[in-house]
């Protein structure tokens, strides 16, 4: 999509002075010629200063090309900005649109121009942008659709979305974000309508699958759109089907561990109890280690307990406690109200030496402050570069450059800052519930043991009365192993337990 921009010389200007003139063809001189260091204190004076306002509109976009050669795309993305924000009237405005389209392309930034898109596409402007080429378009509509989602506005979210054609490389992101947005239980017109939208969810996300041509992340989306689609099939109670869906999340994808996580409640679900163990017995693995999952040992201690199988229930429950405790009380400084956005931010930004650590890998695996944590590297090395640039130096444009940079730095910091406090207090409070689920089924363990014991019932003589079998086979080329306490990464995933059954007859019939 990045283009080579030829700029022209301005030969039509009677209103202006022939010195911005002679200022404005020597810039575009030093421009064309490659020569960008003294082309863009030109072109920032000529922006400043300009007596004629086509000129210094010229300019400010040509600053802009200047430093997105330079490969300063942050610096760009300001100067692209200020047009764009200017308005349709400015000469450049469509230019600029493309340039920020490009930046965030770049840059992969999924903060601050998907805003300054969304801001700027009102119902004035929509008709004039469709002059866009088709790609920037598609994804302006992209982006902006990403903000409206995020703001539950997702009849908006769904026209942007169904608007990006099919030879766009954000289509199956595109289609992948239309499946989410109409599975949302707030999208209008629910629960009335929920088949008719759930069959309109399902298609798009199989056509995230299905995309053709070049594809922006498309492993990554298809494995997302596999998660949409076990999500749907979940929420409809169609737990084969969601089963299916998970398990075909690849292994060792990105997002196989939360496709295994889901998988074990799609299972238990099902009454596959053995199964619903076997995907939380591949969470568990050692490759895993610093998964902060708790949910999953609350899971694996109710799947035991439907099974009345209370020794695994309390051991189960003793090993969530020594491992999710700790945690909670090392969380508890961290995630109260009175934490402000920047020691949010740089508790999670920093090398981590005061959070538990499956927390602290959580909020950064998270690809929302990974973006806003790259992004504010990318500020950085610009001011670095600024500053040593001694053609730039003594011109006004380096204390601008620098004051935009840490305008930007200091709007990150605020959108990291919020991101990390809200996922610091999703985890303490995540941690919270799930020990109170603990004790709920500790006290319920113990009562149902009660039970069965004033009702005179020998449940060891009922586990003993029981065979273990093997599980069965899914076809002839599998083989069967026996854990014994080893994990080998070529059988991760393909866990099945067997398991006894605790209750007696009567309690089995309940």
């Amino acid at each position: 999509m990045h283009r080579l921009i030829l700029a022209t010389f301005l030969v039509l200007a009677p209103l202006a002075s022939a010195q911005d003139m002679n200022a404005y063809n020597q810039a575009l001189a030093s421009f064309n010629a490659g020569k960008l260091d003294a082309a863009a204190p030109l072109f920032f004076e000529l922006a400043s200063n300009a007596g004629d306002s086509d000129i210094r509109a010229r300019s400010e976009y040509y600053l802009a090309q200047t430093y997105t050669r330079k490969k300063l795309h942050i610096s760009a993305l300001v100067a692209y900005a200020a047009i764009v924000n200017a308005g349709p009237q400015h000469p450049s405005y469509f230019q600029a649109l493309e340039g920020l389209v490009d930046v965030q392309q770049q840059l992969n930034e999924q903060n601050l121009v998907p805003n300054i898109l969304d801001k700027a596409y009102t119902p004035m402007v929509q008709d004039k942008w469709v002059r866009l080429p088709r790609e920037v378009l598609a994804r302006v509509q992209y982006q902006v659709a990403t903000i409206r989602q995020r703001r539950g506005r997702f009849e908006e979210a769904r026209a942007l979305l169904e608007a990006v054609p099919s030879d766009s490389r954000v289509y199956a992101r595109a289609r992948y974000l239309l499946g989410v947005v109409l599975a949302d239980p707030h999208f209008p017109g629910r629960p009335a309508e929920a088949d008719s939208l759930d069959a309109a969810a399902l298609a798009a996300f199989k056509g995230a699958l299905d995309a053709k041509g070049p594809q922006l992340a498309h492993d990554e989306v298809k494995q997302l759109a596999l998660l949409g689609i076990g999500r749907l099939h979940y929420g409809r109670h169609e737990y084969p089907l969601a089963v299916a869906s998970y398990e075909d999340v690849p292994r060792y994808a990105r997002f196989w561990d939360q496709a295994l996580f889901e998988n074990g409640f799609a299972r238990f679900q099902n009454e596959d109890f053995g199964g619903a163990l076997g995907s939380l017995q591949a969470l568990h693995a050692p490759q895993f280690e610093g998964a902060f999952q708790p949910e999953s040992w609350i899971l694996k201690a109710t799947v035991y307990y439907y099974s009345c199988l209370f020794d695994e229930v309390k051991t189960t429950l003793t090993a969530y406690e020594q491992l999710y405790e700790p945690m909670a009380k090392q969380l508890e400084p961290f995630s109260g109200e009175d934490v402000d956005l920047l020691s949010a931010y740089n508790l999670v930004a920093a090398e981590n030496r005061r959070l538990p650590r499956p927390i602290y890998l959580w909020i950064r695996g998270n690809e929302r402050i990974q973006d806003v944590m790259r992004t504010i590297e990318q500020v950085d090395a610009e001011k670095r570069e600024v500053a040593t640039l001694g053609s730039w130096s003594g011109t006004g444009m380096v204390p601008e450059m620098t004051s935009s940079l840490e305008e930007v730095r200091g709007t990150l910091m605020q959108i990291g800052g919020r991101f990390a406090k809200s996922r610091l207090q999703e985890a303490a409070q995540n941690l919270r519930t799930f020990a109170d689920q603990a004790e709920i089924i500790r006290v319920q363990t113990a009562l149902d043991e009660k039970d069965l014991l004033l009702a005179g019932v020998d449940q060891k003589a009922v586990l003993k009365s029981q065979s273990i079998y093997r599980p069965k086979m899914p076809g002839a080329a599998w083989n069967y192993w026996k854990f014994q306490g080893e994990f080998w990464r070529d059988e991760i995933g393909y866990y099945q337990y067997t398991l006894k059954r605790g209750c007696p007859a009567k309690l089995q019939q309940q």
